[in-house]
């Protein structure tokens, strides 16, 4: 576990009233922070660490300056606080083009570490200390309070535009639209077609930064060009088709809301400021002091996830849960014999992204046979596939997969089942995949559970004779209320939380297509 240093209650206590030297009693203020202290425990100090920061942080060029690292974390009084919330309420009523600007803050309550906090990835490295050991997986992060409630601002009409600098892919997976989305720095999860623009947003991490081609290849046939990741490195300049559109709305925005950010790196740092020329208001939500401080209409001192949940109890907008939906295939190829007496078959699980791509959230398989004579077995590392040879007169039988889950999914494992008959072909077959993902969320929700699957597509190949088919498996579901945050196999939910399930229940939360150039999850 990677945890942020906690100061005991009434040193936390000592430090604000030195600070600033506020009347009030040093065991009133002891009062007010252990009545928020599980609170904070809960979104700061009890997660996991994520690989994410660390990874990142080891693929980009050598630099020597990264800026100012390791500044004193500020918190403002309770009071102070509510007051502050209930200010950027009002200024969130009364905006007509509301702009959110983020930054790795946003994603600390996720487990992913930031960069220049006391204990961030930078500020470790210029001290000469080591970096943590990463207990999350990067590609299993959820998004957090924050990231789910500026989901629901956008479908309010409230927020128009997202500007975010970081690179962990989380406000797309929450689900921002694509369009309404500037990414300066690139997605760890998104490879491109430079040549016909279609993005591709995968469930592993792309191998490199800096703009770079990947294994992969575009799969229009127009185009077969070898896809590149979209991670900036420092000497990158921000790509026009995010700077563009990022300015545009800055301009045109009555408020720019700063989230998480420490505003250091230019030019994205300048963006916020560009309402100011229409008469628009910066606010800033920031741990730390940053360089914009004196053009902001607002600065607020606290964690991101207690000021945007206040917010948005203010506003009387609920948060849905987060469901995680994840794609594979399963391959079905047949072939007879010479003596025509036998089919030799072959099962294949792979990534619906890339035939050859490890699928970072299946630990192994389990296969075994509704005919109790076939031999089960166990498939445990990539490539998970089992090769048979069977009689060709036997009867039609299913094969049954359990597909055990690896760490950071919300329940142990899914089961699949593949009926097989060699005498019949079947035909192909493509669903809606908003409407498949929109059932799967529903059920998921309804039931407080994930390992749903459904079919998406299948088609079938004649030489050899191959039936493909795509799933969706549901592999996290999270719930968010005023005081806890729950997941799917990790405990019980609170009342509150089972009250907020009910009621929304019959709500889904349809995949949405994301026309910037074009956009596939797959």
């Amino acid at each position: 576990m990677f945890r942020r240093k906690a100061h005991s209650h009434k040193s936390a206590a000592r430090f604000l009233f030195h600070h600033w030297g506020s009347p009030v009693e040093i065991e009133s203020i002891t009062k007010c922070i252990t009545a928020s202290y599980s609170f904070l425990l809960l979104l700061r100090f009890d997660l996991p660490q994520s690989a994410m920061s660390l990874g990142y942080a080891e693929k980009l060029s050598y630099i020597e300056d990264v800026g100012n690292v390791g500044m004193t974390e500020i918190y403002d009084p309770p009071h102070i606080l509510q007051e502050k919330i209930e200010r950027l309420t009002m200024m969130i009523r009364k905006s007509k083009h509301l702009v959110v600007f983020t930054g790795a803050g946003i994603s600390t309550s996720c487990g992913i570490p930031d960069f220049r906090g006391p204990t961030g990835i930078w500020t470790l490295q210029r001290g000469g200390n080591a970096l943590p050991e990463a207990s999350l997986p990067f590609h299993r992060a959820m998004p957090s309070r924050t990231h789910m409630a500026l989901v629901e601002l956008e479908r309010a009409g409230i927020l128009k535009f997202v500007i975010s600098q970081n690179i962990d892919g989380l406000h797309l997976r929450s689900g921002i639209p694509r369009e309404k989305l500037s990414e300066l720095h690139g997605n760890s999860f998104m490879e491109k077609c430079t040549s016909c623009g279609i993005e591709y947003f995968r469930d592993f991490e792309i191998e490199s930064v800096g703009l770079k081609e990947t294994p992969r290849r575009c799969s229009n046939a127009d185009c077969d060009v070898k896809l590149k990741d979209t991670v900036l490195d420092w000497e990158d300049a921000l790509p026009y088709e995010e700077m563009n559109p990022a300015e545009v709305h800055c301009e045109k925005a009555d408020v720019v809301l700063c989230l998480g950010t420490s505003l250091q790196i230019t030019p994205a740092c300048n963006l916020p400021l560009k309402c100011l020329h229409g008469g628009g208001k910066v606010v800033i939500v920031n741990l730390q002091k940053t360089p914009k401080d004196k053009k902001a209409s607002l600065v607020i001192h606290g964690f991101v996830d207690e000021v945007i949940g206040g917010v948005m109890d203010l506003l009387n907008l609920r948060i849905r849960p987060f469901v995680r939906i994840d794609l594979l295939q399963t391959i079905f190829t047949q072939a007879m014999s010479l003596d025509q007496r036998y089919v030799n078959w072959t099962l294949r699980i792979a990534s619906a992204h890339d035939k050859r791509a490890l699928i970072p959230f299946i630990k192994s398989v389990e296969v075994s046979f509704s005919d109790h004579t076939m031999k089960e077995a166990v498939l445990d590392k990539h490539p998970f596939q089992l090769k048979r040879r069977t009689v060709w007169k036997i009867e039609p039988f299913d094969v049954i997969l359990k597909v055990n889950f690896s760490e950071g999914c919300g329940c142990a494992c899914s089961r699949i089942k593949i009926p097989i008959d060699f005498h019949v072909s079947r035909d192909d077959l493509t669903r809606d995949k908003d409407h498949v993902f929109g059932k799967l969320k529903s059920k998921a929700i309804k039931s407080s559970s994930c390992g749903h699957n459904s079919v998406i597509e299948r088609k079938m190949l004649t030489s050899p004779k191959t039936e493909v088919i795509i799933r969706a498996i549901v592999t996290n579901v999270r719930w968010y209320d005023e005081i806890t945050v729950k997941t799917s196999g990790a405990g019980s939910l609170s009342k509150c939380s089972l009250k907020r399930r009910k009621e929304g229940k019959n709500e889904t939360e349809a995949a949405r297509k994301l026309p910037k150039g074009q956009y596939r999850h797959n």
